[in-house]
């Protein structure tokens, strides 16, 4: 009688290339996921979105699940990241925000005064549970794909509070970084455990990475970010203590900062489309891994291009530890997102073992 071999177990997210990769350990390919791809650019989700507001969205469990999962069905990604807003925590905990297309966060009462910095309200764990409830959702859809979670980081956060909204300049954010640094330093500690806490709800909940986006860094000098910031962010990622997951520590404009990102305490640093990977693995050194770097505005040109250019990335990461390959920054609402499947492919073929 013939034996019947035993069923092969399903692969676990903790063996995937992306946290190989994050790790510095051999892959079978270099991996792919995309900043933003869970949202604007496919139709599915404009289809799903229709009528109901970003914020309400991101609070709602089946929403955030079946967003996740949007990119994933359809790009063959490596990763899936949690549909969320870098201003969530915030609203949550009771902060009075509304994101308005076209412009971004805009918050009713900006904080100007040593007196608004002890106003904010502290994020509660209790008011998490529809996080955790779409994370162990998604984590149970997803199988051996892991899922990213990701919080804004204390600068960024601080930046929408004191400005109002998007700024070019930043420049009520640095004359209160000057002017108030005991204040300064009070609002980045709450911002601080704020962002620990959704970090940590998720990883518990079963992500098996998470981000931490300083999308602003860099418009400050590396001085005043090692400084002024670094030790609040580094607080973020202390906070999930030992539990077993990667950690990446994105910003944009940040060629400057980039070792200060990793001493943060990341295992892998995002890299934006201005810096070539060797050199940001010449920067950061060798005991992180790199994330990036492709210019989200490659993937409007014509098909030679981008095959161009995503074979210039993955060259140029075969440098680092690992490389987790994603673009400089989002991907632009206007991307078609057949690009997005044929980018996915490409550094599949290129990279595959």
């Amino acid at each position: 009688m013939t034996a019947v071999p035993a069923p092969t177990p399903a692969p676990l997210p903790a063996e995937s290339d992306l946290v190989r990769a994050a790790r510095g350990l051999p892959v079978r390919r270099t991996p792919v996921w995309f900043m933003r791809q869970a949202g604007r650019s496919l139709p599915e989700y404009r289809a799903l979105r229709a009528g109901t507001r970003m914020l309400e969205a991101c609070q709602d469990p089946d929403l955030v699940t079946e967003i996740t999962l949007q990119p994933v069905r359809r790009h063959g990604v490596d990763a899936a990241i949690l549909f969320s807003d870098i201003v969530l925590p915030l609203v949550v905990a009771g902060v009075d925000i509304d994101i308005k297309p076209g412009v971004g966060p805009v918050i009713a009462q900006p904080v100007r005064t040593v007196a608004d910095v002890a106003a904010l309200p502290p994020l509660e764990p209790d008011r998490l549970d529809f996080l955790a409830t779409a994370v162990r959702r998604l984590v149970a859809e997803l199988g051996g794909t892991p899922l990213i979670g990701f919080a804004g980081a204390p600068f960024t956060l601080a930046t929408y509070l004191i400005e109002g909204g998007p700024s070019k300049e930043h420049a009520r954010t640095k004359a209160f970084m000057y002017a108030e640094p005991e204040a300064w330093g009070r609002l980045l500690d709450r911002l601080a455990v704020s962002a620990a806490t959704f970090l940590t709800t998720q990883a518990d909940a079963g992500a098996s990475a998470v981000q931490l986006f300083d999308s602003w860094a860099g418009v400050l000098s590396a001085a005043d970010y090692a400084e002024r910031v670094l030790p609040h962010s580094r607080a973020v990622f202390d906070a999930l203590g030992d539990r077993d997951l990667p950690r990446i520590h994105f910003g944009v404009g940040t060629g400057e900062l980039l070792p200060l990102l990793g001493d943060a305490g990341a295992d892998v640093v995002g890299v934006d489309w201005r810096v070539p990977l060797d050199e940001a693995a010449r920067r950061v050194g060798p005991d992180r891994s790199l994330q990036g770097n492709l210019d989200p505005a490659v993937l409007l040109a014509d098909r030679a291009s981008v095959d161009r250019e995503v074979r210039r990335v993955v060259a140029q990461g075969r440098a680092a530890r690992g490389h987790v390959f994603n673009l400089g920054h989002g991907v632009l609402p206007d991307t078609d997102p057949g690009v997005l499947t044929a980018v996915v492919d490409l550094v599949h073929e290129l990279t595959a073992t």
